[in-house]
């Protein structure tokens, strides 16, 4: 009996190259993804020998985005999405204008038609959130300040290219294209009003219906007790949820997908559902950069070098300088625009779908997809390498401490509050390291209570929200002597470090009791392990959370079985 099997001998081809060929990646110091990515080159139409199914390969890549952009959102909620809109709006608003016009002015200098030239542009303007992930969570800082900004500023890039996607059709004739087959041929105006209407139902039927139906119907699958059908509900709803984003509202797979996760982080089951689901995103996200390679012709290399050269260049270095100049224009440190260039020195997966569909609207020619493909590939090879320039360049800033201070001037912290409350915190305030969970609750009760405080956070939207709110705060690292100067170290009575980070207490704790010997300090610590350690070392009142917690729990019991408040036999029974 026949069978088709272009799908097992596709994965089979995938999965066996990708491992032997990122295993050799890492033994050679080279990222794993190098290796899938050459593994898609060798079983491509561009080499001899065995060619995959590429129409399969880009449908399993597509789910891998799918999940990968799903776990995304059990990690990033709506709320972190508006704390970084600040730097995310405008700066992937205003990087995403610069690459265009660098991609445009280029191939209008190469004779191509300015349809061709400005959607050539736009391709080289949008990242790949997928390579930016593998590459936060390589580093551990996915969950950072910095990590969010850069996840924020490629959701910003991802919706617009979802506007892109759905309006260029309409302008394809007006830019020299054509127009495909089928498609109606409404008013721009209508067309676009059209998609702002339908993104908006959608994110507004995540929010408001999909944030209530989604965790309920975990809650029911979790009842029964069944491991297998929670992660099957997992995987089927965030598979089911993108598909039914695209066919009814509009937006990209990966979109839907994305908001799915965000609307199940609000709910209990967010850590399971990321752990049942990891596996299968590790797979797929493999599949996706050997779908890459695939699409990838090395005879462009010997063919047309310097085109090569010059868009793998708007990539890394256009987009990149870009984006530090963008986000310290918006007083941002520079390590946060160094980690945003680093972000957006690449580009993937929405560059590809717009290539196809210029070149079904005639605007691209094979040439500019190839040159495409090409520096995506290239890009997301050397991906890694811009963010391991990160930390040198920061120690070269270091040495330059004229050149730090314009590229990230400081502010004082007490600047913008009247002169009667400045002198008042002058007088008794206290200094407080971190304004996360544990920080806002610990600057509730301060404020509570009229004791003056300014937080020193490295968050510069938490710390604009704070000023906006009335208080004292300034944006930097604790580590930094003048930003501790900015906090007025030097006046406070006490320090209060409660960011979750202890490998920095030490020094902060140092520098803290050379301006200010007297100066009370009090830290948060994960473990006794590390508690023992700090108070060892002198860091001062050293509390760890959960000894804390059983404290005030034992309290309480106690406090219930007091003889004034010893419960009846009836309701000990109970």
């Amino acid at each position: 009996m026949p069978h088709n099997v272009s799908l097992i001998t596709t994965l089979a081809a995938g999965f066996a190259l990708a491992l032997v060929l990122g295993f050799v990646a890492v033994r050679l110091r080279l990222p794993a993804l190098v290796g899938y990515l050459l593994a898609g080159v060798a079983i491509g139409p561009g080499t001899p020998g065995f060619v995959a199914d590429g129409v399969i390969a880009a449908q399993l890549a597509e789910i891998g985005v799918m999940l990968l952009m799903f776990g995304v959102g059990l990690h990033f909620s709506l709320s972190d999405l508006l704390a970084v809109r600040r730097v995310a709006l405008p700066g992937a608003v205003a990087q995403m204008a610069v690459a265009t016009a660098l991609g445009a002015a280029v191939a209008t200098w190469w004779g191509w038609p300015l349809g061709s030239a400005l959607l050539f542009g736009l391709s080289l303007s949008v990242a790949s959130t997928v390579v930016l992930l593998k590459a936060l969570e390589a580093r551990g800082v996915l969950d950072t300040a910095n990590g969010r900004i850069a996840i924020g500023w490629l959701v910003v890039e991802d919706l617009a290219m979802v506007l892109v996607l759905v309006l260029l059709p309409a302008l394809a004739p007006l830019m020299g294209g054509k127009a495909l087959e089928g498609a109606s041929q409404g008013h721009l105006g209508v067309t676009l009003l059209t998609t702002l209407a339908q993104v908006g139902g959608f994110v507004a039927f995540m929010l408001v219906l999909g944030r209530r139906l989604f965790p309920w119907l975990l809650w029911q699958v979790t009842k029964t007790g069944s491991r297998e059908l929670f992660t099957l509900c997992t995987v089927a709803a965030a598979v089911s949820i993108a598909y039914g984003s695209s066919a009814l509202f509009g937006v990209s797979f990966a979109l839907g997908a994305f908001f799915a996760g965000m609307v199940l982080r609000e709910s209990e089951f967010s850590q399971r559902a990321a752990e049942q689901t990891l596996p299968l995103q590790d797979a797929f996200a493999v599949l996706f950069f050997v779908s890459v390679g695939m699409l990838f012709d090395p005879a462009v290399l010997v063919e047309q070098p310097l085109r090569v050269l010059a868009t793998v260049a708007i990539i890394m270095g256009g987009k990149a300088a870009a984006a530090v100049v963008l986000v310290l224009l918006l007083r941002y440190p520079a390590r946060t625009a160094l980690t945003a260039a680093a972000s957006l020195a690449q580009i993937g997966e929405f560059s590809f779908i717009l290539a196809g569909l210029g070149l079904a609207l005639g605007l691209l020619s094979p040439e500019a997809q190839s040159l495409i493909v090409a520096g995506a590939l290239i890009s997301i090879a050397l991906n890694p390498l811009a963010f391991a320039a990160i930390e040198p360049l920061e120690r070269w800033l270091g040495r330059h401490p004229r050149l730090a201070h314009r590229l990230a001037p400081a502010e004082d912290a007490l600047a913008a509050l009247p002169m009667d409350t400045a002198a008042r915190y002058l007088a008794n305030q206290v200094v407080l390291v971190g304004y996360g969970r544990v920080g806002r609750c610990i600057g509730d009760a301060l404020a509570e209570r009229g004791v003056p405080f300014v937080v020193v956070e490295a968050n510069r939207d938490h710390v604009a929200d704070l000023r906006e709110q009335g208080h004292a705060a300034v944006w930097g690292d604790a580590t930094e002597p003048e930003v501790l100067v900015q906090a007025h170290i030097r006046e406070a009575r006490a320090l209060v470090i409660a960011t979750p980070d202890t490998l920095d207490v030490r020094q902060t704790v140092a520098i803290a009791r050379e301006l200010n010997p007297s100066v009370e300090v009090v830290v948060r610590s994960h473990n006794e392990t590390e508690a023992a350690l700090l108070r060892e070392e002198g860091a001062g009142t050293v509390l760890v959370g959960e000894q804390e917690l059983a404290r005030a729990m034992t309290r309480h019991v106690l406090a219930a079985l007091s003889p004034a408040g010893q419960p009846g036999p009836a309701a000990l029974a109970g």
